[in-house]
């Protein structure tokens, strides 16, 4: 023991390092991260990774009188099957996607994004294959990865896990916002999902309890294990969307996220107008059968918690529906014509999901 300037007595010596936090390793990984980041850059860009914040330049960016439209999300539970099974490198695209398919549904084109990576332990490879991952899902957004937060919070996070927030701003010109004109009459087309993307787990983690099988058993809808397969990232339905925004008749858009078709169509629909949903107008994915079977779940259910197969639905004006099919058609989207807007109130559905 000796003795402090205040007269008490205590151990000296101790760092910040002591207490579980490595400052070194923080700097690292921004080095790390730093050539990713760049490779995002697009006009408005304005520094790189390192400073108090982040700058951004509307005006280099194109617009002369932009509404600029904000979105913040995590990928919920899907985390846990990434890190019980290492499989970390596309969770990233997750958190992007879940970021900007929101913002195109206000009209809004995704300029930049910022993450929040936190963790008990910061171990350098995987974080470093996770915020790749980010910036992979940006650059295919068009997006620029222009900062963020690492965390490193020993006491809060049990070894090996570690959570994920995003942040994503987009912009548009004045006027231009979605939606707007959604009448009756109007069609819906339904994008084609990748599969669960990032909603949900909490019921897949229950259904695959209940199965039995482990993260690293062959998956039975797929050539794959079964974690990896339940990993496969969201879509990113910018660019098709923007697409198709700017070719005209696009009067709304609906990112069928939580809450499925039956809660998040509704949202850009009109408080008088409902939408009738043929459910034969597309295949059930092979791993909402298995999820549907193997947990006994309701059709009702399914469509109220999962995507469905269906991971963005376009509202667009009947005479344009053929044109505008085509266009996402050619830009590597499956397209389903899935109904029509009625009038009264919510999703009423015929058929059965198959």
């Amino acid at each position: 023991m000796t003795d402090r300037p205040d007269g008490a007595k205590g151990h000296n010596g101790l760092s910040y390092a002591d207490a579980g936090v490595d400052i070194d390793a923080g700097n690292a990984l921004i080095d790390r991260i730093k050539p990713a980041a760049k490779a995002t850059q697009r006009p408005g860009t304005m520094s790189g990774l390192g400073g108090f914040g982040a700058l951004f330049d509307l005006k280099a960016a194109g617009y002369d009188d932009p509404i600029l439209v904000a979105a913040t999300d995590g990928v919920g539970t899907k985390l846990r099957i990434a890190i019980n099974t290492n499989e970390v490198d596309t969770i990233g695209i997750d958190l992007v996607a879940m970021c900007v398919n929101d913002l195109v549904c206000q009209g809004a084109e995704p300029l930049f994004f910022l993450d929040y990576f936190a963790t008990g332990k910061l171990d350098l490879d995987q974080a470093t294959r996770i915020i790749n991952g980010i910036a992979a899902g940006c650059a295919a957004s068009g997006c620029a990865l222009i900062g963020g937060e690492t965390a490193e919070m020993p006491g809060m996070y049990h070894a090996g896990d570690f959570d994920l927030a995003g942040f994503a701003v987009g912009a548009m010109e004045r006027g231009h916002d979605l939606p707007a004109g959604v009448g009756a009459g109007d069609v819906l087309l339904g994008l084609r999902s990748n599969g669960v993307h990032s909603n949900g787990y909490s019921l897949v983690r229950k259904v695959v309890d209940v199965s039995g099988l482990g993260w690293d058993a062959p998956a039975p809808f797929a050539d794959n294990t079964l974690g990896a397969a339940l990993l496969a990232p969201t879509r990113l339905y910018v660019k098709p969307a923007l697409s198709a925004v700017r070719a005209g008749g696009v009067h709304a858009l609906a990112h069928i996220t939580g809450g499925g078709l039956t809660e998040n169509l509704p949202r850009v629909l009109p408080d008088d107008l409902g939408a009738e949903i043929d459910l034969t107008a597309w295949t059930l994915p092979p791993v909402f059968c298995w999820l549907r079977d193997q947990g006994g779940l309701a059709q009702a259910e399914m469509l109220k918690t999962f995507n469905a197969g269906i991971g963005m639905v376009l509202v667009v004006a009947a005479d344009r529906a053929d044109a505008l099919t085509e266009l996402l058609e050619n830009a590597g989207e499956g397209v389903h014509r899935l109904g029509i807007v009625t009038p009264g109130v919510g999703v009423r559905y015929s058929g059965t999901l198959a």
